[in-house]
């Protein structure tokens, strides 16, 4: 200390401020030190290894993980990339099919075969259980009968509408379906109504006449209206049954016993 200055009495001497100041350092230092070398092995640690899927046990379970409620159409499509590696399409143009090769995470391979379409076809083509309806139905009904059978069967057009006389009338003229003309109706096919009104009954015992195998009905598709033969209405057992009053219309059988004999 320089002469003349006197140093506080409650002063430190200067060696032990030196010492103290290099101590904070020191401490200091190591602190840094200790955080590097945490750093540096983090980095260096080895990184452990992906848990590979388990794809066995979701084969097991596919089913119920596709149908699971809740499950969105695009969590769908994630499932799917995660178990298809790629998929190989080749056309096999004899068979006119399309070949779609899968080949899966496992390294399984499965194939598919899809029918080629035709040029011009599309995804709102017309079922053809529909247009063999219409094709069956065209030259006895008309195209509001036709529209409302299909309807009654549960068929709808190519872009999934009901249908009406109209849609069928534009189909066939399309397919070149020759259209019913009620002037060409001969007479030769009758339908309920016009069967029971020929014969002066009412449509219900018309139906039991049909029951009863005295009256033969036709359908031309399964559940399309009957139609019966106006010749068939000649026939002399059904005059005779359609004759009796407030009797059963059913067929007799020489072989049946009577339940109260003649005595």
């Amino acid at each position: 200390m320089p002469e003349g200055i006197k140093r506080p009495p409650d002063a430190a001497p200067p060696r032990i401020v030196l010492l103290s100041q290099l101590e904070r350092n020191w401490e200091a230092a190591l602190q840094r030190v200790e955080a590097c070398e945490a750093r540096v092995a983090s980095v260096s640690a080895p990184v452990p290894a992906p848990v590979a899927p388990d794809f066995a046990g979701l084969a097991d379970d596919l089913q119920a993980a596709w149908n699971a409620p809740g499950v969105t159409t695009r969590a769908r499509q994630r499932l799917l990339r995660t178990l298809i590696v790629n998929i190989i399409a080749d056309v096999d143009e004899a068979a006119r099919e399309v070949i779609l090769t899968i080949h899966w995470r496992g390294g399984q391979h499965s194939q598919l075969r899809l029918t080629k379409p035709q040029a011009g076809e599309h995804g709102c083509r017309t079922p053809e259980e529909a247009m063999a309806v219409i094709r069956s139905m065209a030259t006895r009904w008309s195209d509001a009968d036709i529209a409302a059978q299909l309807n009654r069967m549960g068929m709808r057009t190519g872009q999934g509408k009901s249908w009406t006389g109209h849609r069928v009338s534009s189909l066939r003229r399309v397919h070149g379906i020759h259209a019913y003309r009620s002037a060409e109706k001969d007479g030769e096919w009758l339908t309920q109504y016009e069967a029971a009104a020929a014969l002066g009954i009412s449509r219900h015992r018309l139906v039991r006449l049909i029951n009863a195998g005295l009256i033969v009905a036709e359908q031309v598709v399964p559940g399309a209206p009957y139609q019966i033969r106006a010749s068939d209405l000649q026939d002399q057992r059904v005059l005779a049954a359609v004759g009796r009053k407030g009797e059963p219309c059913r067929l007799g059988s020489k072989d049946q016993l009577s339940m109260f004999p003649d005595t």
